[in-house]
């Protein structure tokens, strides 16, 4: 009773702890909930309505993103944001959760964007009575000597329930129980010592060996239970027991020492002699978990290291130590084990929510780019932790709940200097020596239009030639933005303004994408000598922004317009004419011719020149002035009439000019020069005419030069078409000699008689045969039938001119001669030439007195002609 009522006092001692401790944790986080389900619940059954309970409608779940954040380990609970409510992800085990830990529970965090909340959910898993408990081993053998005195205690193996609380083992039988009873005493920590007690003696002369039954039984509902077997020998007489040389041994060693590090060394005596004394140790009444890391040497007592230990998972072990004897006799001894903390784990870095993009005019403080969580699960210093992040960047981190930190901007940020940051999450412990962890994030500064854009020159100015043609380009005006995208996208635009009268989009014209300026119209620098406009760069940004950049365009002169005369005055029907008296001495001012030129710099510096002159030695042109002047004393030999020609030139390249035609009269009086320039207007208008008609008649020669020149040329190419036709028309071949004609190139004889006799034959100089242009169809045909006449035939060959008949194209023949010629057979397929040999006989009215030329052909026939004589 008294244990029971001490269990149940230190039950309330630890939920009394838990409460304070969640009360101090719900301090840091915006709601907390908390809910209790049992064990081994099937997917998808309901744990909790979070909307509700935490004060928050399904909308607000779904807009903000709700989600479930885990520490790492995996998450047995789901949230239906459309429901508001938390599922069973998958099946939980209370056992592999938290093991003996009572009241087992496990905590996630629920956290919402824009704003960010934060609220921890603290589900508690309620033990059921799903596992039975079991013995380490089916059956216990145990040495008893016979002599053991009544009340003699025997340790045996606790059997193992994973349940915890009711579903625990509750109490232990024994069975039968004539030699001995059961006694289960309970230690601080919470375990039991089950033991064996002698309450009658043995005697090994009756009853050499015992069986027992162990049974442990649990109190859920239904109960479960288990056992385990006793096989008990009895032993001859062995009087003494061992005794431990401590009740308790303590010892310290660190996590994560290597196995087979020695911890402590327990030891026992035994006063009996020989095999009765010697004592061997075990590890007894442990749980499975703590017998798989600590080992003792059966012989010597070390306790050692056997697995990896770990401060996270539990910082205290105790062993039971038995020392036995070969006669069954053993004593206990207790072992206390503290591990020490190492700093062994490495803060870790948890991004609950992250935003890698952010916009450069968002305010110092406000926007927040990441919440994390840091954690270290080492303890004390070891699992205390800094976090930080560079220096070199416009954002800080803040520690907003317990193991949450949020970066937030610090300073203004600006695209244009820097678009992106690499930002290095650091965090560190305070161990010996301390281990950090880090994580990079990258965050996009996204562009606002902020920058106008920004011409290379506030002022440009551009000199451009007159009389250019329209659409010239001009030059190119370019602005830059600082931006990006759209928001960098620059365009051009003229304002509108008036120049001298005009809209100055009737002057030029800017592309609007490329800033190019182009001349509209050609400019005139006599009318406008330069001119100013506004160019405007404006952005694609919403707002747009802009800027203007002033363009002066300087119209620069060219020599465009020749000199005009103003004096003297040119008219068409009246004659001016200067008078020089006869007594003019030399450098007398006869005139001035006055002349001005609209451009301007040296296209408008004016010369004068005497071109032509009817008496040169007796005026000069200043070059400079214009002024004409006597250069010599006039005398009564000049004429009257002078006539004087002036160039006026101006200084552009190339140069202009205009003439003038001065009238100068050498006379005293007025009437002596009337009617001299009477006669000077007759005689302008015979010129005139004069000049007209030979103007008509060069023309004239003209055209008949021309189309004699096609006509001579037409002829031409008719007569070279005509001469192609003959030359490929198949038609035979007729020599023609002229009277007694020999040949006397070395190679033979031939005359009009060498048929009558046997002809000297000697190499031939060429074996080539050739046809000559025969003349269409009045060509009479040959007979064949006079070809079986020759027997023999010898070839020479030369050039000659066969002259066809007007009429009836025959050939020059003397009365009775007989020719014989070749026809070329084009029909042939072997490429080979055969030879058609005929007689023609001419009687004497086939001969014509004179040769005349072929009226369709023009000209005499030439050509190879083959010379066949044929031998008797």
């Amino acid at each position: 009773m008294m244990a029971s009522m001490w269990i149940m006092a230190d039950r309330g001692r630890r939920q009394a702890l838990v409460l304070i401790l969640c009360l101090i944790e719900l301090s840091a986080v915006a709601g907390q909930a908390r809910y209790s389900i049992p064990e081994e619940q099937a997917e998808g059954s309901f744990v909790g309505n979070i909307a509700r309970d935490l004060g928050l409608d399904v909308a607000r779940l779904i807009s903000g993103k709700a989600r479930i954040i885990t520490k790492g380990g995996r998450q047995y609970v789901d949230l239906n944001k459309d429901k508001g409510i938390l599922v069973i992800k998958e099946r939980i085990d209370r056992e592999e959760l938290c093991g003996k830990t009572t009241p087992c529970s496990f905590s996630f965090e629920v956290i919402l964007e824009n704003p960010i909340q934060l609220y921890r959910v603290t589900v508690e898993v309620t033990d059921i009575n799903d596992n039975s408990p079991s013995f380490p081993k089916d059956e216990i053998s145990l040495k008893i000597a016979e002599n053991a005195a009544l009340g003699t205690r025997f340790s045996l193996e606790n059997a193992d329930d994973a349940d915890v609380a009711n579903n625990d083992i509750q109490k232990y039988t024994l069975k039968p129980s004539d030699h001995f009873k059961l006694e289960v005493q309970n230690q601080p920590d919470g375990g039991r010592f089950v033991e064996m007690v002698l309450q009658n003696p043995l005697d090994r002369e009756k009853e050499e060996t015992h069986s027992l039954v162990l049974i442990a039984s649990d109190g859920g509902e239904p109960r479960r239970s288990g056992t385990v077997r006793i096989h008990i020998t009895v032993l001859d007489a062995n009087d003494n027991s061992p005794v431990c040389s401590q009740a308790v041994y303590k010892a310290d060693i660190k996590e994560n020492s290597p196995e087979g590090t020695v911890i402590t060394t327990v030891s026992a005596n035994d006063a009996d002699k020989g095999l009765n004394g010697q004592v061997t140790y075990s590890i007894a009444h442990v749980a499975k978990e703590t017998k798989q890391l600590f080992e003792v040497n059966v012989q010597t007592g070390e306790i050692k290291v056997a697995g990896k230990l770990d401060f996270e998972k539990s910082k205290t072990y105790q062993l039971n130590v038995q020392a036995s004897d070969h006669g069954g006799y053993s004593d206990k001894c207790k072992v206390i084990i503290q591990i020490t903390d190492e700093n062994d784990n490495v803060p870790t870095i948890q991004l609950m929510s992250f935003s890698n993009s952010i916009s450069e005019d968002s305010p110092p403080g406000y926007y927040t780019i990441a919440v994390l969580n840091v954690d270290d699960e080492d303890s004390d210093g070891n699992g205390a932790v800094k976090c930080s992040i560079n220096s070199d960047v416009p954002f800080k981190i803040e520690s907003s709940l317990t193991g949450y930190y949020t970066i937030v901007t610090e300073d203004f940020l600006d695209r244009e200097s820097i678009p992106e940051y690499n930002i290095t999450i650091t965090v560190s412990d305070q161990g010996s020596p301390p281990l950090s962890s880090s994580k990079n994030i990258n965050v996009k500064v996204s562009d606002v239009n902020d920058s106008p854009p920004k011409f290379d020159h506030s002022e440009y100015t551009k000199a451009v030639a007159e009389n250019n043609s329209p659409g010239l380009s001009v030059f190119t005006v370019s602005a830059n933005d600082a931006d990006w995208g759209q928001n960098a996208r620059v365009s051009y635009f003229l304002q509108e303004r008036d120049i001298n009268g005009l809209a100055v989009s009737s002057l030029v014209s800017v592309n609007s994408d490329t800033g190019v300026i182009h001349a509209v119209r050609s400019f005139d620098y006599e009318q406008i000598k330069w001119f100013e406009f506004n160019v405007t760069a404006r952005d694609a940004g919403s707002p747009p922004l802009s800027s203007v950049a002033t363009v002066k365009i300087i119209v620069q002169d060219q020599n465009d317009n020749p000199p005009q005369v103003l004096y003297p005055v040119q008219t068409g029907g009246s004659l001016v004419a200067e008078m020089v008296p006869r007594s003019a001495d030399v450098g007398y001012l006869v005139t001035k011719v006055v002349a001005v030129d609209v451009d301007s710099g040296q296209n408008a510096w004016l010369s004068y020149k005497l071109q032509k002159a009817t008496d040169r030695a007796l005026f000069e042109v200043g070059l400079q002035n214009g002024e004409i002047r006597t250069i010599r004393q006039v005398t009564d030999k000049d004429a009257v009439k002078q006539r004087l020609t002036v160039i006026v030139e101006d200084n552009g390249q190339p140069s202009r000019s205009a003439t003038v035609i001065v009238n100068v009269a050498v006379a005293d009086s007025f009437p002596e020069v009337l009617s001299e320039f009477t006669e000077l207007t007759h005689d302008k208008e015979y010129n005139d005419n004069l000049t007209f008609y030979l103007v008509l008649a060069l023309a004239v020669v003209s055209f008949l030069f021309i189309t004699c020149l096609v006509v001579i040329i037409s002829v031409k190419i008719y007569r070279w078409r005509q001469s192609r036709i003959l030359y490929h028309s198949n038609l035979p071949v007729i020599p023609y000699y002229p009277p007694r004609y020999s040949d006397t190139l070395g190679t033979g004889t031939l005359t009009t008689d060498s048929r009558k006799s046997d002809m000297k034959y000697m190499q031939p100089m060429s074996q080539s045969l050739v046809s000559v242009d025969g003349c269409g169809d009045d060509v009479p045909q040959v007979d064949k039938q006079r070809s079986a006449n020759c027997s023999q035939m010898s070839t020479l060959f030369r050039d000659t001119t066969v002259r066809p008949r007007s009429d009836k194209c025959s050939l020059y023949l003397e009365p009775g001669e007989e020719f014989l010629f070749r026809n070329r057979d084009h029909d042939s397929q072997k490429a080979k030439e055969q030879l058609h040999i005929s007689a023609l006989s001419l009687s004497d009215g086939c001969v014509a007195s004179q040769p005349s030329r072929t009226p369709h052909l023009g000209l005499p026939i030439t050509a190879k002609v083959a010379a066949l004589v044929a031998t008797p």
